[in-house]
């Protein structure tokens, strides 16, 4: 069996890379000052009493530290990014912009996922570039939901984009998949109008700092707004 190493051993140790094998025991209370930064906050999970491992403390025992194997824990990192929110008003009814929307933008073609999961071929590079410029991937009903407070509304999300153009920017940014394909909602409004909103391709897309991704955006947005606004009017 390992002899345990002293304190001064285990405060050497990188506090990222070890794990408890043991018990940590008191019958008194650690009476230790706030440590320096190289000391390890190993014991305040362990006890109440004692929140720090510093120099010797009275009648603690601790177990044996060892290296943990494997990665150190992961990060996590946050920046604020602006976006630019689209409102479209329309006179017509929900249901009315919706029947539009969905001839102007219609389904994803069956065959593309089934064919992607045969990998990259001749004939899937034929069904994306025959593709419309947009499709619609798919659609949730909010208003339904809703149903479960009250009154069911009209309020459906749709996933709408374009596998090749999703591609043309996830090539050069691969984080740039969770925004493709994007989302639209159509719904109701109280005066029997309806509303369409989303966030402008270009203004999500942007926040990676690539020109060649922006660039593909951009397109987006023209293509986007083409067809809801025909959808609203």
């Amino acid at each position: 069996m390992n002899e345990a190493p002293s304190n001064a051993e285990l405060v050497d140790r990188n506090p990222d890379r070890v794990t408890l094998r043991g018990v940590l025991m008191m019958s008194q209370v650690c009476t230790q000052p706030t440590p320096p930064t190289t000391h390890i906050p190993i014991c305040r999970r362990i006890c109440r009493g004692c929140r720090w491992l510093s120099r010797p403390a009275p009648r603690i025992v601790l177990a044996y530290l060892e290296p943990l194997e494997g990665p150190v824990s992961p990060s996590m990192s946050r920046k604020a990014i602006e976006v630019t929110h689209v409102l479209i008003e329309s006179q017509k009814a929900a249901a009315d912009v919706r029947t539009s929307l969905e001839t102007l933008i219609p389904p994803i073609d069956e065959e593309i996922p089934l064919l992607l999961s045969d990998g990259v071929t001749d004939r899937l590079r034929q069904r994306l570039e025959a593709a419309p410029e947009l499709s619609i991937f798919l659609k949730r009903d909010h208003g339904l939901l809703v149903g479960l407070y009250g009154k069911v509304r009209e309020a459906v999300q749709y996933e709408i984009g374009n596998p090749l153009t999703a591609s043309r920017m996830t090539r050069y940014r691969l984080g740039a998949g969770l925004y493709a394909p994007l989302r639209v909602i159509v719904y109701e409004r109280a005066d029997g109008g309806s509303r369409i909103e989303y966030d402008l391709p270009s203004s999500l897309f942007g926040q990676f700092g690539d020109d060649r991704v922006t660039e593909v955006a951009r397109g987006l947005d023209v293509a986007l707004a083409r067809a809801l606004s025909a959808a609203a009017g």
